[in-house]
């Protein structure tokens, strides 16, 4: 009787199984393979790693301009003629490529770590194909429309920097595991300089860095300037109505230190507060006068705006997503909001003593005030009994004529000139937007003694870099969430980041060389052989050079040893790679003549 035994035991690698059925859908032992990793799968391999850094470019730089997502999707508006909200499904739709990418490639690091043959799945490839795509075309149309919006990227910098210096410093660090281990596998010596070469400046780039890195937050406490006042842009469009006597009311119950609002003349000389060209989306005009939906707001009698509502498309349509956490009677309050007219804001202003800034766009040519809406405007200002040096006048229409009849204004403008223009042209507010100014040109500006507001901040990041460089006041959506910024989100003496600098620096190199020297150590002394591997490596795709080698040391191995030994041949029991232990068991003589 023929007694059967198992030649091998296996032990299950749920880990491996698992890395390479998820990448490459390689869930049986016998579709694993030790082999070299073909140059096409290479080549997916350095589209993966691309579009990894592109997809981590484009979600980093969404994820920042959070502050501008209301002012993105009012220029889609006026692109499309209709108000959607395609901030927030980008913001998702991005971050779920970027995880997706990100998995990706941990899972292709993963092969490479454990020594295995890559094999991207063909759907994997498709998604990658189309993220690949999605991404350019978004960035391409990012450029192409709202060019001046990448200048985002390079502010945040100024906020994110340091800390984004010391956390590419260590996926940099925890890569070395990886790369020593290829190091110390390989038997070429050209690629092993190419992997220690191409690492090193990689990582020295990174160690200086901080050489490059200029933030106005890198500065000691005692050299802070003071808080920057904050104006209410429409009053407070996050919790209520823009432009409504109910926004610029919360606006000021919120602290802010002034109201910021666009006025425009009815077709019958009345002063209201609107910034749309029409009034499509701040009220109901479709509804209650669908002839007049596209008609320039101006162009309409005060007898017939006052009948629109001007708060219920705000619940609506939600822009700021905030609608939901109004209490039932602010939300009832907003819903039954008006057009408000610019004596209303002004009688408001005058009893909080808030400053106002006021832009006065043209108006149409047919327009009956078309050459004295300046005049209008300044003489209802002044009718209201509100002190002149409240009033911040940026408009640049007719400003000798605003000067002779309304001399104690602060006149603004929001042309970008070098500081003496503007001092000698007797301009005393600069209004502008926050991606148009340097920080060294805010301190020639302060050094003239000018004052400078920049619109529109809603981020505490952002309102904090405004502040570390000197900025005097902002225009804000969120002035309930800026009132309450009492420091900047972080401020760091230069002397401290810099022992911050070199200390990471110096533990960075020290965990590199400790890991280069374990991997060599483990790695590059001892070099074994497992029969089975040779033959799973050898039935995947081709015979590599390196199973050709394998097959030879096998057989001089077998001829100077019994088959009793063949636990000593098992590559995964001193490399790790497949984890089965050999346990070859021999039928003994009289089992083998009992066969035959």
């Amino acid at each position: 009787m023929v007694k059967h035994q198992p030649l091998q035991y296996y032990e299950p690698q749920l880990c491996l199984s698992c890395l390479t059925g998820i990448y490459g859908c390689r869930w049986k032992r016998y579709q694993r393979s030790h082999d070299d990793t073909t140059k096409w799968e290479l080549l997916w391999f350095v589209i993966l790693t691309f579009t990894f850094f592109l997809t981590l470019t484009w979600f980093y730089f969404w994820w920042e301009i959070h502050n501008d997502y209301n002012e993105f999707n009012w220029f889609l508006y006026n692109r499309t003629g209709h108000w959607d909200d395609w901030s927030i499904p980008i913001l998702i739709t991005t971050a779920a490529g970027f995880t997706y990418i990100t998995a990706l490639l941990m899972l292709a690091l993963g092969h490479i770590a454990v020594g295995q043959q890559m094999n991207l799945h063909w759907l994997h490839k498709g998604f990658l194909g189309v993220i690949l795509v999605a991404t350019v075309i978004a960035m391409a149309s990012m450029g192409e429309m709202w060019e001046e919006e990448w200048d985002v990227l390079f502010i945040s910098f100024q906020a994110t920097a340091p800390f984004l210096h010391i956390g590419a410093l260590g996926a940099i660090t925890l890569l070395s595991w990886i790369i020593a281990g290829q190091f110390a596998r390989s038997e070429k010596a050209i690629f092993q300089m190419f992997i220690i070469i191409a690492y090193l400046a990689v990582v020295i780039a990174l160690y200086l860095v901080p050489l490059t890195i200029s933030s106005p937050c890198l500065m000691d406490k005692k050299d802070l300037g003071v808080k920057p006042q904050i104006f209410g842009h429409r009053g407070a469009p996050m919790l209520a109505p823009e432009n409504t006597l109910m926004s610029f009311q919360r606006a000021l119950e919120h602290q802010a230190y002034g109201l910021q609002a666009d006025v425009m003349i009815s077709y019958d000389g009345v002063p209201f507060l609107m910034h749309d060209r029409t009034l499509r989306r701040t009220t109901n005009i479709d509804g209650v006068f669908p002839e007049l939906s596209f008609v320039h707001s101006s162009m309409i009698n005060w007898t017939d705006l006052e009948r629109l509502n001007a708060g219920d498309w705000f619940l609506k349509t939600d822009p700021f997503w905030t609608a939901s956490s109004l209490s039932p009677s602010d939300a009832t309050q907003a819903g039954n909001q008006s057009v408000c007219k610019l004596s209303e804001l002004l009688v408001l202003a005058k009893e909080y003593n808030a400053t106002v800034l006021l832009k006065v766009p043209p108006l149409p040519y047919e327009h009956p005030y078309a050459d004295s809406y300046i005049n209008l405007t300044v003489s209802t200002i002044l009718a209201s009994g509100i002190s002149e040096n409240l009033v911040i006048w940026v408009s640049d229409a007719q400003r000798a004529l605003v000067r002779d009849m309304a001399p104690g204004f602060q006149q603004a403008s929001e042309r970008k000139r070098d500081a003496t223009s503007v001092r000698e042209s007797g301009i005393a507010v600069l209004n502008l937007r926050y991606t148009d100014i340097q920080p060294e040109e805010i301190r020639e500006y302060s050094a003239e003694n000018l004052t400078l507001n920049t619109y529109t901040v809603n981020e505490p990041w952002l309102y904090s870099v405004l502040w570390c460089s000197g900025v005097q006041s902002v225009t804000s959506d969120a002035s309930h969430v800026l009132s309450k910024v009492p420091f900047p989100v972080w401020l760091m003496p230069p002397d401290e980041y810099y022992l911050i600098w070199i200390t990471s620096d110096v533990i960075s190199f020290t965990v590199i060389v400790g890991v280069f020297i374990l991997q060599k150590w483990r790695l590059g002394s001892i070099r074994t052989y497992n029969p089975e591997q040779i033959m799973l490596s050898a039935a995947v795709r081709r015979t590599s050079r390196d199973v050709r080698i394998m097959k030879e040391k096998l057989i001089f191995a077998e001829i100077n040893s019994s088959m009793d030994t063949a636990d000593d041949l098992s590559l995964c029991s001193d490399n790790h790679y497949d984890g089965f232990s050999n346990s070859a068991v021999t039928p003994s003589t009289d089992a083998k003549l009992h066969a035959s």
